[in-house]
């Protein structure tokens, strides 16, 4: 069987998607992972090891940054839910540098939980960011 070389390409956005519809572009995000949680067991009579048993998956919370837009979508989405959440499903894409989709992460029974604004600082040059935090009940490439 040929081995297929990799590819390594830089990425540079990242874009969330909510249902089927595109929410807009970030800069940042993390959370992406899994880990599995493990049950130890000591056999008895066995004493050079302990067995370790997979028990559930767990899934840290999603981060998403961004500069500051003009559209309040992320803000109305986080106070829609806050009056009862309605989870749906939301996939991250990660984008190189010419807009090619290179991966896309898929996260089901999703909600956000927190929304941070920009901090307003006068004396500072920087760009007004948000942030949107986002619960979910797993992750699976696409």
């Amino acid at each position: 069987m040929p081995v297929k070389e990799e590819q390594f390409t830089p990425a540079i956005f990242f874009e969330l998607t909510i249902q089927g519809h595109s929410v807009g572009y970030f800069t940042e995000v993390s959370g992406l992972s899994g880990e599995i949680e493990t049950l130890t067991y000591n056999e008895g009579g066995m004493n050079e090891f302990v067995h370790r048993l997979p028990s559930r998956v767990k899934y840290p919370n999603l981060v998403l940054k961004r500069g500051m837009t003009t559209l309040k979508d992320l803000e109305q989405w986080f106070q829609d839910s806050s009056a009862g959440p309605k989870r749906t499903a939301v996939s991250v894409t990660m984008l190189n540098e010419y807009g090619d989709r290179l991966r896309t992460w898929q996260f089901s029974n999703a909600f956000p939980v927190k929304w941070t604004g920009p901090q307003f600082n006068a004396s500072a040059n920087t760009l007004a960011t948000e942030a949107i935090e986002i619960t979910h009940d797993g992750c699976k490439a696409v």
